[in-house]
């Protein structure tokens, strides 16, 4: 139906969403499907005032087949200084042919192209074999830690079971359909505190400095090659993201030295070798310290197959692109539906402007977004 994914989209950006607040997104979304016979389930999870919504919508079709499931968030990160803003971030705006505010990228417009997508290919094929299921949840851009996870514990202790699922990331590059995700790499960060001895500047011998002691393990540490990586994962990185020492005043040397790095890993490394590899560093030069690891993700892999092979031809045959499989970027939610689901990819609108100010997806990407979602769904759920 034309224009009716525009309007949905506007409708989403009009709730500010900004995790885990879902501000109505989902129920609006279970409003839509369930008179077309979704089974929508609400789950609530998370402590009061921080509370996340998930949304499990299912249909099920009349003959056997496999299980899919669009998935996504309907959470955004803050606006950032609206004044910044050409127009307000939570009220949806059209310049030169974008439509902006927050979430549309990241990813009020795939929700709203999934919703639509769902609800065309079951009107037109009720009797559809397998089961559509929708998975949306409002705790993706915060901890991670209420939202898909939670669904998926859930699902694995009743024994379901998933074949596919598209997750709705905005992985294209420079046009609509260029790539696809089909796997991330994990995520492992810790904090690093290196102890020393605080004293004056002037006396040195009386103090011990761990800014001094810390600098070349650091040093080693960024000139380290983790691993070569391998066909679908770039190497193995490392980097740090704060360095503070000191208590501000230029005459005391300071008592300890905090780091917090991350590696973004591929599978041709384990957090457990990682962490291996950094101990033995820190001991090498003889630092006096503690470690606290925080594992964020483990990368995971669909190689190619049959989901998206459909996707694919789904894109083709919408917009002419070929798309590429790429494993690049941050972390997603597919590394906890990959737990329980052998076929994830993430496929989604240009990501030039996500998390951006004056965020924006282009009004002529719309439409094909939903149409390729449905493709898909035709061609799994015949």
């Amino acid at each position: 139906m034309s224009g009716d994914t525009l309007r949905l989209l506007e409708a989403l950006i009009a709730r500010p969403s900004v995790t885990p607040d879902d501000a109505g997104c989902q129920a609006l979304v279970a409003a839509r499907v369930e008179p077309l016979g979704f089974h929508c389930e609400t789950m609530a999870c998370g402590p009061e005032g921080a509370r996340v919504t998930n949304l499990w919508a299912t249909h099920r079709g009349q003959r056997p087949g496999p299980t899919v499931v669009l998935a996504g968030h309907t959470d955004v990160v803050p606006s950032g200084p609206v004044a910044q803003w050409t127009s307000d971030p939570f009220v949806p705006h059209h310049r030169d042919g974008r439509l902006y505010g927050r979430g549309a990228a990241d990813m009020k417009t795939s929700i709203a192209a999934m919703t639509v997508a769902a609800e065309e290919f079951v009107r037109a094929r009720p009797d559809h074999a397998g089961t559509l299921a929708l998975l949306f949840t409002s705790d993706e851009e915060g901890p991670s830690v209420d939202g898909t996870v939670r669904v998926v514990e859930a699902l694995q202790a009743r024994g379901q079971r998933l074949d596919c699922c598209i997750v709705g990331e905005p992985t294209s590059v420079e046009r609509l359909g260029d790539m696809v995700k089909n796997g991330r790499r994990g995520s492992l960060s810790a904090r690093l505190v290196v102890q020393g001895i605080q004293g004056h500047v002037a006396y040195p011998q009386l103090a011990r400095n761990p800014v001094h002691q810390l600098a070349p393990a650091l040093a080693e540490l960024a000139a380290t090659g983790w691993d070569a990586g391998n066909e679908h994962f770039p190497p193995t990185t490392w980097q740090v993201s704060n360095l503070q020492a000191g208590t501000g005043a230029l005459n005391v040397i300071p008592g300890e030295a905090v780091v917090d790095f991350n590696f973004r890993f591929s599978t041709e490394s384990t957090p457990e070798s990682l962490k291996a590899r950094v101990e033995a560093v820190l001991q090498r030069h003889g630092l006096s310290y503690t470690l606290a690891w925080t594992l964020g993700g483990s990368p995971f892999l669909t190689r190619p197959g049959h989901l998206s092979e459909a996707l694919a031809a789904a894109i083709t045959a919408e917009t002419g692109v070929q798309p590429v499989l790429s494993t690049t970027g941050g972390t997603s939610d597919g590394r906890y539906i990959a737990r329980l689901c052998e076929q994830v990819v993430e496929f989604g609108p240009i990501n030039a402007t996500i998390h951006k100010i004056d965020e924006c997806v282009n009004v002529a990407d719309i439409e094909p977004l939903k149409n390729i979602y449905r493709r898909t769904l035709e061609a799994l759920l015949p």
